[in-house]
């Protein structure tokens, strides 16, 4: 996919993951969406990337109308959206039974799989419904770029993980056949799982706790940096050969229980 000149959509767009990619496409020459519930922050992350390529919409990804209202805006405003990179989520820690033994809250759990999993999959289905409507960009037909994000959770979620590595090993499920459904449309789906990586949700835990999760790491021994992530997601989004695949970006971190 040639990403210069052509429109992202990216949600979670206003911080960690979500920011550092939407720079990163913003220097590549892309026109970037940035879909995020947080208007405030969104005003401001338009402002820092410039008008002329960059729009804010106010977004709840579990909302259909939301996302395709987004999505519509968009493609008047901005173009044709060639690339979708899914980053809007969140991370809580519950452990299934507390120390009296009693268990964890469902509303919990739901809102969980709700953000990140089927929230996911709501901006993948519309955003592949506007992808497929779009002329193709090359000769083999090439239409667009999905790029979903996990985690390694989703192969080995610690204690207190069980809602988020549920997310997340959802979405690597999703991979695959939600390539194979849009492989005859020319649209890619691809799945980023990062590791430990320095975002404001895990620069906010405890320092003890931030040094135990880089301690696993092979190497380099630190926490990744978002703009690896969104390296990433450039060199996934132009390889054409890169499809329904999930990709750790781990430095080699396995996660022990705890």
């Amino acid at each position: 996919m040639q990403l210069t000149g052509a429109t992202a959509l990216v949600t979670g767009g206003c911080s960690g993951l979500g920011h550092a990619t939407a720079i990163a496409l913003r220097d590549a020459g892309m026109k970037v969406a940035l879909l995020d519930v947080n208007d405030e922050q969104g005003q401001t992350r338009v402002e820092e990337l410039g008008k002329e390529s960059t729009r804010f919409y106010q977004v709840d990804v579990r909302k259909e109308d939301d996302v395709t209202n987004a999505i519509a805006s968009a493609v008047s405003e901005l173009g044709d959206i060639r690339l979708v990179v899914n980053c809007a989520g969140i991370a809580p820690a519950k452990r299934l039974l507390d120390k009296e033994g009693q268990p964890a809250d469902l509303d919990g759990f739901q809102k969980t799989i709700d953000i990140n999993l089927v929230g996911s999959y709501n901006v993948c289905r519309l955003a592949a419904a506007q992808m497929a409507m779009q002329d193709a960009v090359n000769e083999e037909g090439e239409r667009g770029v999905i790029i979903n994000t996990a985690s390694v959770a989703g192969y080995e979620g610690q204690i207190g993980q069980t809602a988020y590595a549920a997310s997340k090993a959802g979405i690597i499920g999703l991979t695959l056949p939600m390539a194979r459904d849009l492989a005859p449309l020319g649209i890619r789906v691809n799945t980023i799982a990062p590791g430990v990586m320095g975002t404001p949700m895990l620069l906010a835990m405890p320092d003890k706790v931030q040094d135990a999760l880089s301690a696993n790491v092979q190497f380099p021994k630190r926490l990744g940096f978002p703009a690896e992530f969104a390296k990433l997601v450039i060199s996934t989004s132009e390889n054409a050969y890169l499809n329904g695949e999930t990709i750790r970006l781990d430095g080699g971190l396995r996660m022990p229980p705890k």
